[in-house]
């Protein structure tokens, strides 16, 4: 019974091989941190975890993380309306709340879960979604979860944005959905120019801060602080396994009757077990981490004003950012490839990106810089970027 598709996917994936494009699972035998060690017994610096704070081994939340065990156990075996919720989970979706300036929150088990289940509850076939074309690929299955009529504007283009809110005004309700942060390019779009056209044609606002919360602000409140937008955009969506703490766990914050009709709704929440108490004790005190002081984000913003100045000097090819994401574009999918092998025998660790996960054409090398980075982490990448790209014909 087997037999014919397990033919079709042996072919498959040889052409994947043939193409260099097979993704291979590289094997971390310690915590995630700015330094860390493979398989092979190799130390080597990682420039491609979206650990931005640098918080994904940080001893207090460690310690919150065991504390939680003791107190409130392992896990929850249910989902949240039935007997699925604590005392915690009710303070962390007060704590996310606080953070972003919104009135309520909702925990899911991972952003894709939240993204999942924001439409459907929210919008039928009467309504309008108009998605921005590089959005994540958790908004894009959440769409299509939804029955709403849908539009797709060019990549931060508020002139396309403009036309797609004309054509969406026969709809009964209308919302603009973006990243925050676009994981592949590491730009933000101009959130208040989104917010001006939502008022002008009347429509809500929906950002994925994923990339850009911890990141971005001065205080790392994400794209609202940014563009000095907080309390006007409506449903914030965000995870707690990027900058805020590197673990799982995502969450919707914003309008209390959108909160409100989510739990009520949304399947992800309903028929997806309670975040596990360790996960959410540590966010607790994530969030009271990054409540008093910023000399987290602080330093991750000098280091990425530094490795983006040196990686430019040199004539790599820079996406412009205004996050903590460099993306070194080199355009063909296998160079991406070759690339980042020889970095790994430099002791830089990073993945190259290729087609589905940028266009074609688009192949890159993604580099994320950390707040766990110290310069002489920085300058030992740059210099092997350059040796490799001379090697590579990348570099003259």
């Amino acid at each position: 019974m087997y037999g014919k598709i397990k033919d079709h996917l042996t072919r498959e994936l040889a052409e994947i091989k043939e193409a260099g494009l097979y993704k291979e699972e590289r094997i971390i035998v310690s915590p995630q941190n700015a330094e860390i060690r493979i398989e092979t017994g190799e130390s080597v610096l990682n420039f491609c975890a979206n650990n931005y704070l640098g918080l994904s081994a940080n001893p207090e939340l460690i310690k919150a993380a065991k504390e939680a065990l003791d107190t409130h156990g392992y896990g929850m075996s249910s989902v949240r309306f039935i007997c699925g919720t604590q005392d915690i989970h009710k303070k962390l979706e007060r704590k996310v709340a606080d953070f972003f300036g919104t009135e309520d929150t909702i925990l899911y088990a991972a952003c894709f879960d939240a993204n999942g289940g924001v439409f459907e509850p929210l919008f039928t076939a009467d309504d309008a979604i108009i998605s921005d074309a590089l959005n994540h690929a958790s908004i894009i299955d959440g769409v299509r979860l939804c029955k709403a009529q849908r539009y797709r504007y060019k990549n931060a283009d508020m002139a396309d944005l403009e036309e797609k809110l004309k054509e969406a005004q026969s709809q009964r309700f209308r919302i603009i959905v973006t990243d925050g942060v676009f994981s592949m390019d590491g730009n933000t779009p101009p959130m208040d120019k989104i917010v001006e056209l939502a008022e002008k044609y009347d429509a809500l606002v929906m950002v994925d801060e994923c990339h850009s919360a911890g990141v971005v602000g001065k205080t790392g409140r994400g794209v609202t602080e940014l563009f000095d937008i907080r309390g006007k955009v409506d449903i914030i969506t965000g995870t707690l396994g990027k900058a805020f703490g590197g673990a799982i766990g995502g969450f919707t914050t914003g309008k209390k009757e959108i909160i409100e009709m989510l739990r009520q709704r949304s399947r992800p929440y309903l028929f997806s077990n309670s975040l596990l108490p360790s996960v959410v004790n540590a966010g607790i005190r994530m969030f009271d981490i990054m409540s008093t002081t910023t000399e987290l984000q602080d330093k991750l913003h000098r280091n990425t004003d530094y490795f983006m100045a040196r990686m430019k000097e040199i004539g790599f090819d820079i996406k412009p950012t205004q996050s903590a994401i460099c993306a070194v574009m080199l355009y063909d999918a296998k160079l991406s490839q070759d690339f980042a092998r020889r970095l790994l025998d430099e002791g830089i660790y990073v993945i190259g990106f290729y087609y589905p996960v940028v266009p074609k054409g688009e192949a890159r090398i993604r580099v994320q810089l950390s707040a766990a980075h110290e310069t002489e982490h920085l300058d030992k990448a740059i210099s092997a970027f350059t040796k490799v790209g001379k090697e590579l014909g990348v570099l003259e």
